[in-house]
């Protein structure tokens, strides 16, 4: 298990959101709350606070990219989330940690440490 941190979630669907939520609580990291859409993504990002963050890649029909690109300017570690019938993620982002729908606690965690060690 990796050190605790404290972890961003950025999801549409608000009963994933919680799953998530309480996946990360049992892996013993803290949530730094959730967003669900890229609008309130940039403002928590703009406001940090967070070890990392989780993107869903779509949020309502709009990709995430504007707040990948803006973790990415902060320094800040994310991992993507998709359900896999989205297109491919921007070269920039293609080595970036992905979580796999439908979530398990046993893909979430080695994603984290992933996504901390990368």
């Amino acid at each position: 298990m990796t050190d605790p941190r404290t972890i961003l979630i950025v999801e549409d669907e608000p009963l994933i959101a919680m799953m998530l939520e309480d996946f990360l609580e049992s892996l013993g990291h803290g949530c730094a709350g959730s967003c669900e859409s890229v609008a309130e993504a940039l403002e928590a990002v703009e406001k940090g606070g967070f070890d990392m963050a989780i993107l869903d890649v779509n949020l309502g029909g709009e990709p995430v990219w504007p707040v990948a690109e803006a973790l990415r300017a902060r320094g800040i570690p994310f991992a993507l989330a998709t359900g896999g019938h989205v297109t491919a993620p921007p070269a920039d982002f293609e080595a970036t940690p992905t979580l796999a729908k439908p979530f398990t606690i046993d893909r979430v965690e080695p994603v984290i440490a992933a996504t901390l060690a990368g």
